[in-house]
């Protein structure tokens, strides 16, 4: 049998040791489970037989190089920076490679040896990075088979709570990593193009810069600026476009009301709060506060921020219980952000019968024939379960099929890559459209810019 390593069997993993798993009888797989959880591998693998679940330490040298050598493809579905180690080994003993992961420059200083020895490592063929490359090329690469000239590209993608689960005021809960959230934006102001001229945000204002987005059956939505959106320009060959913006989907409000604790220094990660362990939540926020004799820390919090009686925002700060005095804190040596996602994580937190949601939004402007066109491609993709959430789907099952795909020698092209190839976004598209990852694509007025105001 076809072996496949899977190394991590996190969130992410669930569908994609499903999907393997499904195809294994037809497809001759076995799979091997990693986790340095033997417990959490041997629950994703469910007593398969066709899988066997086995306890890893990946900073054991000899022991990650021994399974790594059995395997016939190596998934690594790790965070990023523990992905170069393997990728070594798999030089080292001509394995493939497939991770989810933003490419690193480690990793693509491996581009040359992985060419050299015809071996293919897959990168960012996930959700966002993943799918959003794999949807914007197909319409890209339609749109210049027919002569088209790209004059606009923006692209949105949020992970959110699926509607019949979303009972707060933010309209929100943590459906992936909640330290991302609480430190999006930060690292540098956020960088776009827009008709031409480069513009830029500085975290400060990024969030009430945002623009507004129409779901068919979903409503309004609202994407704040990502920090680089011209990443990739030129790997897109997009370098001549004229407004080039990607950015993150909230509902309505959301953004507004994230910047209450922007503004506040709630989310600053950069130093030690004294005293965090035994601090209870009131005395969290009045760290942020200026003294004042009599006035109470809600006083202080409205004037400070021009918060009016009747603003929802403030029932959105009373809905966190962010003024309890009793309750603690319980994190020694805490940053003010590892503070406010402990908070956060008390009312964010996915119930065991709540369904997570990701929205994808693409905008493609062109001009065909001297005339300029506009296409809007959406894809809204709800979960199953805690288990077999709509992220855990949509990271999950693209790395799946590209594993399958580079197996049956249906991917080709060797090197340290991303899916913005045809021969790995169209089978891995239209296979997705079978698990309800669908995107609908709309021809519509195009909404360019005068560029003499910008």
């Amino acid at each position: 049998m076809r072996s496949i390593l899977i190394i991590g069997a996190g969130r992410s993993a669930s569908s994609l040791i499903r999907y393997l798993l499904s195809k294994s009888e037809t497809e001759n797989l076995h799979l091997i489970v990693a986790d340095l959880s033997l417990a959490l591998a041997e629950k994703k693998t469910q007593k398969h037989p066709n899988a066997t679940p086995i306890a890893l330490d990946i900073f054991n040298a000899p022991q990650r190089k021994a399974v790594i050598e059995k395997a016939s493809i190596v998934i690594s579905m790790l965070p990023a920076h523990l992905h170069i180690e393997i990728a070594k080994d798999c030089l080292e003993f001509k394995k493939h490679l497939v991770t989810a992961s933003y490419i690193s420059d480690a990793m693509q200083a491996l581009d040359e040896e992985a060419k050299k020895n015809n071996l293919i490592f897959m990168n960012e063929i996930g959700l966002d990075p993943g799918i959003d490359h794999m949807s914007a090329m197909k319409v890209i690469d339609e749109i210049r088979a027919k002569g088209g000239k790209m004059l606009l590209f923006e692209s949105f993608c949020g992970g959110l709570v699926a509607p019949e689960s979303d009972n707060n005021l933010w309209n929100y809960k943590f459906t992936w990593a909640p330290r991302n959230v609480v430190l999006a934006g930060q690292g540098g102001a956020a960088k776009f193009i827009q008709e031409g001229t480069y513009k830029y945000i500085p975290y400060g204002t990024v969030f009430r810069r945002t623009e507004f987005l129409e779901v068919e059956d979903y409503g309004k939505f609202e994407a704040y600026s990502n920090r680089d959106s011209l990443k990739y320009r030129s790997i897109y060959g997009l370098d001549d476009i004229l407004t080039l913006y990607r950015g993150t989907i909230r509902r309505v409000g959301y953004s507004k009301a994230w910047n209450m604790f922007v503004q506040l220094g709630m989310t600053d990660d950069s130093y030690i709060m004294e005293g965090s362990e035994k601090m209870s939540y009131r005395e969290f926020v009045n760290s942020f506060l200026p003294y004042h004799p009599t006035d109470s820390v809600e006083i202080k919090m409205r004037l400070l921020l021009k918060i009016d009686q009747d603003d929802i925002m403030w029932d959105k700060l009373l809905e966190l219980d962010l003024f309890n005095p009793d309750k603690k804190v319980n994190l020694p040596n805490a940053t003010p952000a590892q503070i406010l996602e402990k908070i956060l994580s008390d009312s964010w937190t996915l119930e065991p019968n709540d369904k997570d949601m990701i929205v994808m939004y693409h905008k493609f402007g062109y001009e065909l024939n001297g005339e300029k066109k506009q296409i809007d491609s959406k894809m809204v993709c709800i979960g199953d379960d805690q288990t077999y959430t709509a992220m855990a789907k949509t990271v999950g099952l693209p790395v799946a099929m590209a594993t399958l795909l580079i197996l049956n020698k249906k991917i080709t092209t060797p090197g340290v890559q991303l899916p913005i190839k045809e021969e790995v976004y169209q089978p891995i598209l239209k296979e997705l459209e079978e698990y309800g990852v669908v995107f609908n694509e709309q021809v519509m007025p195009y909404f360019g810019y005068n560029p003499d105001l910008f």
